[in-house]
């Protein structure tokens, strides 16, 4: 079976993300838009109990278009290619479901997480709005598999682009790309914000930076709100390392600006959305408060 996921990875998922590179990097921001990815290996098709449309519930559909024109303005963007249905990049790597798997699971997973036990942990047991993806237990070499060879390159590529950040500018800012449903179980269709920022309640990012974002999406008409119910996820809290200088936010789009969520489809918004955020991005590289200002680092 390992061999079979192996080479479904390496067939279909090569390269497993891809970086859309400025021509020179101009600004101490990193983006990275980890659930995008719309690539959905064979393996995980033949597997899984669902179709294709319903494991696409769990994507952030479009979300590295929205945000790619952010190479223009001198910013890197990181985005998966493999759907988060089959790998989650934005949770520990060894964050495993038990109820997943045919094997006991090594010492060093951890099991118990409130993302685990909801079924979303780094390899999904269910897709967002709670159906089961697979039929049978998965043998604990597909895990480590995937987690091998599409995790951990794609987080030593978003280590490498922080680092080269820092050193270049002094400082990284790393912001996360998301997308949310414009609704769900708990709150009533539309009662949703447009834009919710999540800085891990303060500890990931300089408030002035967090402030900044607001501000600038606020002014352009949008509504924003802080850290509730997405306050950031383990790429956020990992990376987001104030006292180091590189900092992380989060940022969630409401769906319904921009997607069809039945079908799955952009809208007519799409391009007016995309056209704010360029603006929107542009105007916050420009105003960078000048406490945390990008400056010459010692290499």
């Amino acid at each position: 079976m390992s061999q079979r996921e192996r080479a479904s990875i390496l067939a279909e998922l090569t390269p497993p993300f891809v970086v859309r590179e400025p021509v020179e990097q101009t600004t101490p921001f990193v983006f990275c838009s980890p659930h995008s990815g719309n690539v959905y290996p064979s393996v995980l098709l033949e597997r899984s109990r669902l179709d294709a449309h319903t494991l696409r519930k769990s994507e952030d559909c479009f979300v590295d278009e929205l945000f790619g024109d952010v190479a223009t303005l001198g910013a890197p963007l990181i985005a998966a290619r493999f759907p988060r249905a089959y790998l989650d990049v934005n949770r520990e790597p060894y964050e495993l479901d038990p109820e997943l798997f045919e094997e006991p699971l090594p010492h060093f997973a951890n099991t118990q997480t409130m993302r685990v036990v909801g079924g979303l942990g780094t390899l999904a047991r269910i897709v967002a709005d709670g159906e089961e993806i697979y039929d049978e237990p998965l043998p604990l070499s597909a895990a480590i598999e995937r987690i091998e060879r599409l995790y951990k390159p794609f987080h030593a590529r978003v280590a490498q682009l922080l680092e080269r950040t820092r050193r270049r500018f002094g400082i990284a800012i790393l912001v996360d790309c998301h997308s949310m449903p414009s609704s769900s179980i708990h709150q009533p269709s539309g009662s949703r914000p447009d834009f919710v920022i999540g800085d891990r309640f303060g500890a990931s990012c300089d408030a002035k930076v967090t402030r900044l974002f607001r501000e600038v999406i606020t002014q352009r008409g949008y509504q924003v709100q802080l850290n509730r119910p997405y306050a950031g996820g383990f790429i956020t809290e990992h990376y987001g390392q104030p006292f180091k200088g590189v900092h992380a936010l989060q940022i969630e789009i409401n769906r319904g600006l921009y997607l069809n969520e039945s079908r799955l489809t952009r809208t007519a918004n799409f391009g007016r959305l995309r056209h704010d955020l360029i603006q929107m991005i542009a105007r916050i590289f420009s105003e960078l408060p000048p406490v945390i200002a990008p400056r010459a680092a010692a290499e």
